[in-house]
């Protein structure tokens, strides 16, 4: 590892000047528990260490709409046990338990997960061209290892998938994300934080430049109370996702009222079926309906030679979980 300094802010203002004074050379870090890693294989090269972990930026508060406001230093393990999110949103705290060990979830921090990066086996090798990690360089995985990347939404120029679990369900109901900058306080929906590779795969969100995350919100959902994260991984014990759900859906008379859908590991950010929702709204919530819906949505995959099984597999996902939350026969 390479030599770094360490500075431990009083205040979200004063991060933000260290971040400006570096300029680029700095990076955040709370729990550590992504961060670290990628600076002991050389790929993050911080000169800057900013520890916010100490800032008052821990409370889970109900808003006054009825939707819930998390600071952006709680701890996963804190966020997935508190009354609130177990109550009002599920799928939240089924996402964070899937997500890691209780080791990890008891360091990392909410707003450190949603900047956690690919996992991607040449974007994590420092000897290897990566488009992620120097642009110009070429995406090696297109023709080499590519069994568990993306499907959906990827470029010529990057097909690595985003690694949250946390963030599928905030991208099903539509969380926002608070942040802070030179520019003051800014809002960003999260359907909108997280940015297409396109021809620029090393911009992966559109925090901009020396700001800081400082919470996200969730809106009240009477939806939301009714969801489920589901995850598929390759073994039992931890580990990260080949592809993931969280749903929640409104039946009423045999008919879909309202539903919301979002994918993990499909895509290089949390995917939000919006195609598979559209499907359904107004249709009879039937195991055919939601296979359709399935179809409708991976009409616009382009896997590759290894991850094809992907399709498939989200496939059957997406039916059977709605027809288990319609409490239909798949």
């Amino acid at each position: 590892m390479r030599e770094f300094a360490y500075e431990t802010p009083d205040s979200v203002d004063a991060a933000i000047a260290l971040l400006a004074e570096h300029d680029g050379d700095a990076r955040i870090i709370a729990g550590g528990t992504n961060l670290v890693d990628l600076m002991k294989l050389d790929v993050e090269r911080p000169a800057l260490l900013v520890d916010v972990s100490g800032l008052a930026l821990d409370e889970i508060a109900e808003t006054d709409d009825g939707g819930v406001r998390i600071g952006a230093m709680v701890r996963n393990s804190d966020l997935a046990a508190h009354p609130l999110i177990r109550r009002r949103y599920p799928a939240v705290t089924q996402a964070i338990v899937a997500g890691a060990s209780g080791q990890l979830r008891n360091m990392a921090t909410v707003g450190g997960n949603l900047l956690q990066r690919t996992r991607c086996v040449y974007f994590t090798d420092a000897t290897k061209p990566c488009n992620k990690r120097m642009p110009g360089t070429g995406c090696p995985a297109r023709d080499g290892e590519h069994r568990n990347l993306a499907i959906l939404g990827a470029s010529d120029a990057c097909i690595a998938t985003n690694p949250s679990d946390f963030a599928v369900p905030l991208a099903a109901f539509d969380a926002v994300v608070h942040t802070r900058g030179d520019y003051g306080d800014r809002d960003i929906p999260l359907a909108e934080f997280y940015r297409a590779p396109d021809d620029e795969p090393h911009r992966e969100t559109t925090l901009p430049a020396g700001a800081v995350i400082t919470g996200i919100s969730l809106p009240s959902s009477e939806l939301a109370a009714r969801s489920t994260y589901r995850k598929v991984r390759e073994r039992a014990s931890y580990a990260f996702a080949i592809g993931s759900i969280a749903a929640a859906v409104d039946v009423r008379d045999g008919v879909v009222h309202d539903v919301r859908i979002a994918l993990g590991a499909v895509a290089p950010m949390p995917w939000r079926a919006r195609a598979a929702e559209q499907a359904l709204v107004r249709r009879p919530a039937t195991a055919d309906s939601f296979r359709a819906a399935a179809d409708a949505e991976l009409d616009a995959a382009r896997p590759l030679r290894d991850n094809a099984y992907k399709v498939p597999l989200v496939r059957n996902l997406i039916a059977r979980t709605l027809a288990t939350l319609s409490e239909v026969d798949a």
